[in-house]
């Protein structure tokens, strides 16, 4: 989703009581989790003192791609010594509840994202005034700085957005449908956008209820059987380009279908064909370099990229070329 850019920053957290009593978890059924283990992914266990940092998300129940986030950010919680608690709800005024909870319980920092930059204005100010640092992570590109974050980590949506459509301009598509599960946030919004931009085509777009996937697949299948021209669907999680293949199938189309992220499944539908590719954002990264950011500014005061510029872990395409050298990642849960 742009160029490549890496660091290395690791964080942990922690929520108590409180936070585990509100918000949800994303596939693994609405429950937090205190468990740092971290399928091998770390090397070693830092001496420093015991952390607690707490990881809140904007994930919606069922959502693959949080479960991804979260072993990232245990692998750095195993590594750091730190107390990991996550926690998530779609709605940005719960979300920053959650953040508000965080703040009560006196942790040693905040990883969150900010989907909808406006509902954590005020709780990110509240945090800074508490003295507890805050790191950003997969939404809140344009934001994080007048949040007043320490540190970014996440892809450019917009740059990844016009990379996709160049992409389609390559194969050949005329008129793609972007499938958006979530009105209204950012990060949605700005693939979407970068989509049009970089597409010669022409482009439509659509919102779907994204926990409610019988519905996406109906809402899709109905716009393709009413405009028989849509020759690409691009949706924007990989759960969604699981069923959108689906809904060509149902509509009689003979439309493509290419998505962003992916997961285990996604990755075998791009080996086999049904998906032509995916663009991945690096999940686990995200999760990993935002919880050990906190660790390294806590006992050393490091910021990446000097605390002024994000860093960018996308985008990566992956193509019926290439998706056997993730598979095996992909069926672990980490990429």
């Amino acid at each position: 989703m742009h160029r490549n850019h890496r660091a290395a920053a690791l964080a942990a957290t922690v929520l108590a009581g409180a936070l585990l009593a509100a918000g949800c978890s994303s596939s693994s059924g609405g429950k937090q989790s205190e468990d740092n283990s971290a399928d091998g992914a770390s090397a070693g266990k830092a001496s420093t003192p015991r952390m607690t940092i707490a990881m809140i998300t904007h994930a919606e129940p069922g959502d693959t791609f949080w479960d991804i986030v979260r072993k990232g950010a245990q692998a750095a919680a195993v590594k750091d010594n730190i107390k990991l608690v996550y926690s998530a709800d779609p709605s940005a005024a719960a979300q920053a509840n959650l953040v508000q909870n965080a703040i009560d319980q006196k942790v040693d920092g905040i990883a969150l994202t900010a989907a909808k930059p406006d509902a954590m204005k005020a709780v990110v100010a509240k945090a800074e005034k508490a003295g507890i640092p805050v790191t950003g992570f997969n939404s809140g590109l344009d934001d994080w700085k007048k949040l007043g974050m320490l540190e970014y980590f996440g892809q450019d949506e917009n740059i990844a957005g016009q990379a996709f459509g160049e992409r389609l301009n390559t194969l050949g598509a005329k008129h793609a449908l972007c499938v958006v599960q979530s009105q209204g946030q950012v990060a949605l919004e700005s693939r979407c956008a970068g989509l049009t931009k970089g597409f010669t085509g022409k482009t439509d777009k659509i919102y779907v209820t994204g926990t409610d996937m019988p519905s996406v697949k109906s809402t899709i299948t109905a716009k393709l059987q009413q405009d028989s021209s849509i020759d690409q669907v691009v949706t924007l999680g990989a759960p969604f380009a699981l069923t959108a293949v689906q809904s060509v199938k149902d509509a009689g189309s003979k439309a493509k279908v290419a998505t962003f992220d992916l997961n285990k499944d996604l990755v075998a539908a791009v080996q086999n064909g049904s998906v032509e590719f995916a663009v991945d954002q690096q999940p686990y990264l995200q999760g990993y370099l935002a919880v050990d950011a906190l660790w390294l500014y806590k006992n050393n005061g490091n910021a990446s990229g000097g605390g002024t510029a994000p860093v960018l872990t996308g985008p990566a395409f992956i193509t019926k070329d290439n998706a056997d050298s993730v598979a095996a990642f992909a069926a672990k849960g980490t990429r």
